[in-house]
């Protein structure tokens, strides 16, 4: 067994999770809300309204992250109306006994009123600037809302490296656990003033970084406002569009709906969303986009209406450490599969032997987090390492008893054992 082996206590079903089967009739509601549902056949019946029901009532810890589109006007400046419903809501949820853990974008809409600029600067370092101007007006904004209600926000800024490091994950997360212990209310975002993936794209970190948060709280329920109503089946803004109420499976088919036909290319933020609730979906808990801009929306769906879209778990919650290591922690390398291997790791639960790696890219070291591709370049697990890329590159193809003779020793059988490795992509 390889020593670089975590001792993983056994995780049973989550009862947060809904069986692959659970869902076989969709009924949305809105105006364009017509019903979609993209699953497998069902097996036994649950309508739409028992299924959001289960959830409501099983998610103890909700995450919810709100949108920079859902937080400030049109000019950019901060919409402090929306901020204080949306904190009577959370402050709602609260009180009903669930814990809430608030990801929220607008530091820069927040420094774009204080400024009192005409709109959001374009060139990074004016971006840092006005998130740092702006990111202790939002937590005030949040902060005097559940002021009234007796609670407190509690700002929390973390970069990449915090849940990169395993070390400062769990660190990131008592804190966070604490808070929560408190009453209080934890507010997440990225970084801004240091970070420069954050500034430099519109949409999509924070959304990653909400998942990432999921994952580290273990938290049933992944709630993502947007400025649209959920996931659907083309252009929103087509009559002919409606919105899908429930995904089962997050497959070829349903990222279609975010690519354009011509390109290949992912459109807008739907795209980041989707990878948001990829994340948390494999991990064995739930997703909902819905529309931040719809007062009540959080509301409604811990009532366990038929709200947003529905994005459900994949089979048993996995463990803190496979979380940490399949989703937060950054890969030094890739090693690629082939078919076999790649059989053996995703459907079989084995390890990763010699004899099924056929390239690597990359400088690694023994005991480095490196992704696992198949042989179109898909990455399907992360593991950690038992040999360094140079010794990889020298035994690939080879099986087990005879790593010895090309190496001088055999110092582990498997390259990466699979107590080491967590499935991202099946």
């Amino acid at each position: 067994m390889s020593p670089f082996a975590f001792s993983s206590e056994p995780v049973p079903a989550s009862p947060y999770s809904f069986p692959p089967h659970a869902a076989s009739i969709v009924q949305s509601a809105g105006p364009r809300a017509e019903e979609l549902r993209i699953d497998s056949p069902p097996l036994s019946p649950m309508s739409a309204a028992e299924l959001r029901q289960h959830l409501a009532e099983a998610a103890h810890t909700v995450v919810v992250k709100v949108g920079t589109r859902v937080l400030t006007h049109d000019n950019g400046t901060l919409n402090h109306e929306r901020i204080e419903r949306l904190a009577e809501e959370i402050h709602a949820i609260s009180t009903a006994g669930r814990r809430v853990v608030l990801v929220s974008s607008g530091a820069v809409g927040a420094g774009v009123s204080l400024l009192g600029l005409q709109s959001r600067p374009t060139d990074l370092a004016r971006l840092q600037a006005v998130a740092a101007i702006g990111q202790g007006h939002l937590i005030q904004a949040y902060d005097r809302t559940f002021a009234k209600h007796g609670r407190r926000a509690a700002q929390v800024l973390l970069t990449l490296e915090d849940v990169d490091d395993r070390i400062r994950y769990l660190n990131v997360r008592n804190t966070i656990l604490s808070i929560l212990e408190f009453g209080a209310i934890p507010i997440v975002n990225e970084n801004d003033t240091v970070s420069v993936a954050e500034l430099e794209t519109t949409f999509g970190d924070n959304d990653r970084l909400a998942a990432m948060v999921t994952n580290l709280v273990r938290a049933p329920l992944l709630v993502i406002l947007s400025d649209i109503e959920g996931l659907y089946d083309g252009d929103p803004s087509l009559k002919s569009s409606k919105l899908v109420a429930t995904v089962e499976k997050i497959d070829e088919k349903v990222l279609a709906f975010v690519r354009d036909r011509k390109t290949g290319l992912s459109k807008g933020g739907m795209a980041s969303k989707l990878e948001a609730a990829r994340i948390v979906t494999t991990a064995g808990e739930n997703a909902i986009i819905a529309s931040g801009r719809q007062l009540d929306v959080l509301t409604q769906i811990m009532a366990g209406k038929t709200v947003g879209t529905l994005f459900m778990a994949q089979g048993k919650a996995i463990t803190p450490f496979k979380r940490w290591l399949g989703f937060s922690a950054q890969v030094r390398g890739r090693i690629q599969l082939d078919a076999g291997a790649r059989k053996a790791i995703v459907e079989q639960g084995r390890s990763l032997l010699a004899a099924g790696i056929t390239s690597t890219q990359g400088e690694f070291q023994k005991g480095d987090v490196v992704a696992l591709c198949d042989s179109e370049g898909n990455v399907i697990a992360r593991g950690l390492t038992n040999y360094s890329s140079a010794d990889v590159t020298r035994i690939k193809g080879l099986k087990s008893d005879r790593i010895s003779q090309v190496l001088g020793h055999r110092p582990y059988e498997e390259v990466v054992h699979r107590d080491n490795l967590a499935i991202v992509r099946k």
